[in-house]
């Protein structure tokens, strides 16, 4: 009979801990982005009869993608009050709140009465919803990534950093997969119940996020950062300093290095997924399904493309993808929308798919990316008000300022490409000043730039 090498036991159990994690963040982060997108779907194709009725119809969205860049206004201050907490109290215990508040908020949404019905008070309680749904979203994304990437092996913190990613392309998944099928109804009955549907449908997977996010245990990284302030804060008598003012203090560049790195991955697929449904829609008058489709194809490239980016970065390191992906970004923002206007099925999936590559390449590694930026006692704060000030100004801001261009141009897209280049740009100047972190320990800080040896060795100094 063999005995197994005890020095074995750790390592299988800390395996077998790390696919239980990263399937937890999965879908915990899935069902998260699943009430974010839905949202984005609906003003895309129905929020500007329902609660706009009296804009044309180009106006009408433009208002609609108003409210959906709202509930990106709200992120931050989710990131600092939910990051202050995860970095004071543990990553676990803000992950099933912020889960329920956005589950809420999007179950309310589905029972909201329309413009006709109570008037001008429709569009406000919209916003209102709105609001709770980004401070419920700008608070989990830190502690989902941080779960599955303070459990990986340090030579595996990329793919495993991408499975909470891999929620956002399967919540949009299920979203338009739902909104397709009840946008198949008659459209007086669409119009008068079935867009509420899948909205109420959130309550039920909220409930299974919660369950499966409450068997998960705290970070390891979290309990011996904590075990180690608690020896040290024993022997010392200096007040406790709140995580967010000390990131500001300690990591300011890094803070703003992440929000630039954010731009095209943020904006550019709020375009190609978002914006695309009002462009096929309104200005191609192409039917709802046929658009809603050519999402759902690509989103399916997505869920593999992620994961595969993720794992790359774990052998080249995380700028040399990140950069390719903005490079690709940039090289697309024309072509997208050439493929589009053919009015073709399978060349506005080919385009859809083409940018959401890019994207993946960003998305991937961006988990272990921005949690490598910073130590572990401010990592939630550092990691979450990067990620979510730049959704501000990417995300929030790009249907938005998209259509708006579209209107001012007569209809033709070059300027949203132009828009879309540029975006690229911030991100490639951003992650080019980056330091490279995939070979670093989680529990050192950072460097401040490439030129500090992170750049080509991927090596860190620890930092007084």
């Amino acid at each position: 009979m063999t005995v197994p090498n005890a020095s074995q036991a750790p390592e299988q159990a800390q395996h077998t801990n790390i696919w239980k994690v990263a399937a937890a963040s999965f879908i915990g982060t899935a069902v998260e982005w699943y009430d974010f997108f839905l949202y984005g779907t609906a003003a895309a194709l129905i929020f500007n009869r329902l609660f706009f009725p009296s804009f044309d119809p180009l106006m009408g969205t433009l208002a609609a993608f108003a409210t959906f860049a709202v509930g990106f206004v709200a992120r931050p201050l989710g990131g600092i009050i939910f990051g202050h907490f995860g970095d004071k109290l543990g990553r676990k215990s803000m992950l099933s709140a912020t889960l329920m508040i956005m589950g809420l908020a999007t179950f309310a949404i589905g029972l909201l009465p329309t413009y006709e019905t109570i008037g001008v008070g429709a569009p406000i309680l919209l916003v209102l919803l709105r609001i709770l749904q980004g401070f419920g979203l700008g608070g989990e994304w830190g502690g989902a990534v941080l779960m599955a990437v303070e459990h990986a092996p340090p030579n595996r913190r990329g793919f495993y950093g991408s499975w909470p990613q891999m929620g956002a392309p399967a919540g949009l998944l299920v979203a338009n997969a739902v909104f397709s099928l009840f946008s198949r109804l008659p459209e007086e009955q669409f119009i008068s119940w079935g867009w509420r549907v899948p909205f109420l449908f959130s309550a039920v997977l909220i409930g299974i996020g919660v369950f499966i996010r409450v068997s998960v245990a705290e970070s390891p990284a979290f309990r011996a950062q904590q075990a180690a302030h608690q020896a040290s804060k024993a022997q010392s008598a200096a007040p406790e300093k709140l995580p967010i003012l000390e990131v500001l203090r300690t990591y300011p560049r890094q803070i703003l290095l992440a929000m630039g790195a954010r731009f095209a991955e943020n904006g550019f697929f709020y375009i190609v997924t978002t914006f695309v449904l009002t462009y096929g829609t309104e200005q191609l008058k192409l039917e709802k399904s046929t658009m809603l489709n050519g999402v759902l194809a690509a989103t399916t490239v997505h869920l593999v493309a992620i994961p595969a980016f993720g794992a790359l970065s774990d052998v080249v390191g995380r700028r040399p993808v990140y950069l390719g992906g903005a490079l690709g970004c940039a090289l697309l923002a024309f072509p997208f929308f050439w493929l589009v206007d053919t009015r073709s099925t399978a060349l506005i999936v080919v385009a859809i798919s083409l940018g959401i590559i890019a994207h993946a390449a960003m998305y991937g590694p961006q988990a272990s990316f921005f949690s490598e930026l910073f130590g572990t006692r401010v990592r939630y704060s550092g990691a979450s008000l990067g990620y979510q000030l730049a959704s501000v100004f990417a995300g929030g801001l790009s249907p938005l300022t998209a259509t708006f261009l579209l209107s001012q141009s007569g209809g033709k897209p070059w300027p949203v490409s132009l828009y879309m280049v540029g975006l690229a740009l911030v991100t490639l100047v951003s992650v080019y000043l980056s330091a490279e972190t995939f070979r670093g320990h989680l529990s050192e800080p950072a460097p401040t730039a490439p030129s500090e040896g992170a750049a080509g060795s991927g090596e860190r100094r620890e930092v007084a």
